[in-house]
């Protein structure tokens, strides 16, 4: 193994739930460790809470520094687009992360690297925040629609006018920062991104292009930036289908947290079987190097 991939919400160790799993098949030698990196809304709320706090730098050092002691290349990759990366990156150092705008993968550049490589000009259906990751892209006569979570701005008026642009089109192009359900903030769950995505397809008969996880193109992306083969990674992520269903897909080996999104009925997904069940980040970090 030569990598790992991580997602953000991992992080903060929620309630402990069964005993660590055991990866089912020996690891490959790592050499790279790529996360995704979604920050838990419950820490966001949190950063007055020295305890939280306290336990969110310690679990972060341990961590970072235990990969990268042992070699291992590191990368956080993250579906978040309702802020750029710098943005996203200062709001994780403010609560004691290490980490680093270089060490993020993100849907938005993906996207703006695609819409310039076929000179797509997109009508952008996303958050406030993210607009400026397009602050290069020309907007002018929109001959695509790049679709986000845009939270608020998730309007019938907005949402319409996405469609209007799609169904104005001779060759709709619809691009996707990604295709998740939902996901979990301190008030409860939210509908994502990929609900909008499948309302607009619908209207439009059209199928979206998925730049964000879990898009094969998107954790590719994430590798090539590291020169890791897939065979040498291991996501850690606690979505059954963004983070480990993309990863094995890829070719990676993946592993699951009882933390974040997890769900106990998680274990019993009919088509995704993760190589192993962790509590948390440690503990996958534990499992992890103690097999190198």
């Amino acid at each position: 193994m030569s990598c790992v991939l991580i997602a953000c919400p991992l992080a903060y160790p929620y309630e402990k739930r069964a005993v660590v799993g055991h990866l089912q098949h020996p690891v490959v030698r790592p050499g790279l460790c790529i996360c995704e990196h979604s920050l838990p809304p419950a820490l966001e709320k949190s950063s007055g809470n020295l305890g939280r706090r306290e336990a969110v730098e310690q679990l972060d050092s341990r961590v970072k520094t235990r990969i990268k002691a042992s070699g291992l290349k590191l990368r956080f990759c993250t579906n978040e687009t309702q802020a750029t990366r710098e943005k996203f990156v200062k709001k994780l150092q403010g609560l004691g992360f290490d980490i680093s705008v270089a060490e993020v993968t993100a849907p938005a550049p993906a996207a703006c690297r695609l819409l310039k490589e076929r000179g797509l000009r997109p009508h952008l259906l996303v958050h406030d925040d993210l607009i400026p990751e397009f602050a290069e892209i020309d907007k002018t006569n929109p001959n695509c629609v790049v679709v986000g979570d845009a939270a608020e701005n998730f309007s019938y008026a907005n949402v319409n006018e996405a469609f209007r642009v799609l169904i104005g089109l001779e060759k709709p192009v619809l691009i996707s920062l990604g295709r998740g359900r939902y996901y979990k903030e301190t008030d409860g769950l939210k509908l994502d991104v990929g609900a909008y995505m499948k309302a607009l397809e619908y209207a439009c008969d059209v199928e979206a292009e998925v730049v964000g996880k879990p898009a094969k193109a998107f954790f590719e992306s994430a590798l090539a930036e590291m020169g890791v083969p897939p065979q040498q990674a291991i996501m850690i992520g606690d979505d059954i289908v963004n983070d480990v269903g993309g990863a094995q897909q890829c070719g990676m080996r993946a592993v699951q947290v009882r933390t974040g999104k997890y769900r106990p009925c998680d274990e019993n997904h009919p088509q995704v079987k993760p190589d192993a069940y962790v509590n948390n980040l440690a503990e996958a970090v534990d499992v992890i190097l103690g097999q190198l």
